[in-house]
């Protein structure tokens, strides 16, 4: 994990609820800690950890996310382990 994506971390789990994180930038990284990412229908994202699996769907046509997104994606990263 480098820097920039060491920032995108801590602002996930940062209260009040950022929601100006780009989405690319929490796939981007979703894939430097080992995740995988597959396609699903529309806007549809599917992050696979082991066996962990939470679905989700890209923003549009904005590329940030919504705080409710953000919060999800705060679960899913306790849950499989990847906190600040």
């Amino acid at each position: 994990m480098n820097n920039r994506q060491r920032k995108i971390l801590l602002a996930i789990f940062t209260d009040p609820v950022n929601p100006a994180i780009a989405w690319r930038d929490i796939e981007g990284l979703f894939k430097a800690c080992g995740g995988i990412i597959k396609e699903g229908s529309g806007s549809r994202v599917w992050f696979i950890m082991g066996k962990d699996v939470a679905t989700s769907h890209r923003p549009h046509p904005q590329p940030d996310t919504d705080k409710g997104a953000v919060k999800s994606v705060r679960r899913f990263f306790k849950t499989i382990g990847i906190v600040p």
